[in-house]
């Protein structure tokens, strides 16, 4: 017999039942460590993730980029514009294609990369959790966000007409 089954309906609306609002809230309290730890660098969460991004790969497409951190090109912009005015990145224009813009990391950029290898450890240890559950933790993690993003593909499938869908 499947578990959800099992559940009585006034069970699932119960706001501690949600693993949506655990997760909303997991999120807002790494939020809040993220802030401190990253206050000395000058950098707020999604500029830090940008970063990690450069600091691994070093010089990317704008849209490599929002491919890594999920993230469209109107949220990413921003992000790069006010990391290049504080000097830690560089953007520019392919001269294959002028629509085609690339960013990698300033020398200030790159120096920042040393500051920043404290946070992680940081933030490891405000969880209160082993390196071995946080692997694990970030392995459900990721096998929950690819089983949402395929039901999310599915339910996009489904809400095409007929004729309009590929696999036909």
């Amino acid at each position: 017999m499947d578990a959800l089954t099992t559940v009585r309906d006034d069970d699932f609306l119960r706001l501690d039942h949600q693993i949506c609002f655990s997760l909303h809230a997991a999120s807002r309290a790494f939020n809040g460590v993220y802030r401190s730890a990253l206050k000395d660098l000058g950098l707020t969460y999604p500029q830090y993730l940008v970063m990690l991004v450069l600091w691994e790969h070093g010089e990317l497409p704008v849209k490599r980029i929002g491919e890594h951190l999920r993230l469209d090109s109107g949220t990413l912009s921003p992000l790069l514009k006010r990391l290049e005015s504080a000097g830690y990145v560089e953007r520019r224009r392919s001269a294959d294609d002028e629509r085609s813009v690339t960013a990698r990391p300033t020398a200030a950029g790159t120096a920042l990369r040393e500051k920043a290898l404290e946070v992680p450890r940081r933030i490891a240890a405000a969880t209160g959790l082993t390196l071995g559950e946080i692997r694990d933790l970030r392995a459900h993690l990721s096998a929950l966000t690819t089983a949402l993003t395929t039901a999310l593909d599915a339910a996009d499938l489904d809400a095409l007409p007929p004729g309009d869908r590929v696999s036909e």
